[in-house]
């Protein structure tokens, strides 16, 4: 029996200006996407840029798509560069948001969404027609005429040569998003480790200026509460809130300094 397309509520909040939370799940746990998922997130982001399974690992990435089934909760992948074979496996693989690492052009963003799309501005894209899981075993209703407005790619601006050719990968049709990589960013710029330092924050307002300007929603990173409040009110629509080996840490940590203390 044929089903209706499931709705992309991640992309659906950007294209409502609405601001989505998610948390970075680098344990690659079902189990934890899953409790995500239950939580109320609207992503969980899976890295597999630094760390976690080959991203041509479709059938992990199977795993933890099935933790998020049945919720309005999104798995939001990185992939660590622009090739159009990486982006239509994550999709393949039932993937609908991916963003790409390294890209510097608009050539590369474009390429990358061209990947994701059946018809791409207007014209025939460079999706491919393969694995079932995508369409639910074949039983998704019209899944060619509706899965381009249920996909969401967009691209990292971290590096010094992806901000001078900031304006042309944000005219790149249909990119969803930029996410702003601080952290690389600074190592671009000659300043590792120091995300805070005064070039990355300039270079990171004239990203964000930038991007409202040309309508395109932002993402990034969110280090605190009070900094995930600030950047929700300075207009960024994507915001992390922090990972799983971070949660737990500060978890034991405080369970270790509070050890004790009623004894005293």
């Amino acid at each position: 029996m044929a089903q209706s397309p499931r709705t992309n509520e991640l992309r659906r909040t950007l294209d409502d200006d609405g601001v989505a939370l998610g948390v970075l799940d680098d344990a690659y746990s079902p189990t934890l996407v899953e409790l995500y998922a239950e939580l109320g997130l609207e992503f969980v982001w899976a890295d597999l840029e630094h760390g976690g399974p080959s991203p041509w690992d479709g059938d992990r990435l199977a795993d933890l798509l099935r933790a998020t089934d049945g919720t309005d909760t999104e798995l939001l992948v990185r992939l660590p560069e622009p090739d159009p074979a990486l982006v239509r496996k994550a999709l393949d693989a039932g993937v609908r948001n991916v963003f790409v690492s390294r890209v510097e052009t608009a050539s590369e963003a474009e390429r990358a969404v061209r990947a994701s799309r059946f018809r791409y501005d207007g014209e025939a894209g460079d999706r491919g027609f393969a694995n079932p899981r995508a369409s639910r075993w074949g039983t998704t209703d019209d899944y060619v005429a509706t899965e381009d407005d249920e996909t969401l790619v967009g691209v990292t601006i971290e590096t010094e040569t992806a901000i001078e050719n900031l304006d042309e990968i944000l005219a790149v049709p249909e990119l969803g998003f930029v996410f702003l990589g601080p952290l690389d960013l600074a190592v671009s710029l000659g300043h590792p480790g120091e995300p805070d330092h005064p070039d990355v924050q300039d270079a990171v307002e004239e990203i964000l200026a930038a991007s409202r300007d040309a309508g395109v929603p932002v993402g990034g990173l969110g280090f605190g509460m009070d900094d995930v409040n600030e950047k929700a009110e300075a207009g960024y629509q994507l915001l992390n809130l922090g990972s799983t080996t971070g949660a737990l840490g500060g978890a034991v940590e405080s369970w270790f300094e509070e050890y004790g203390t009623n004894d005293q």
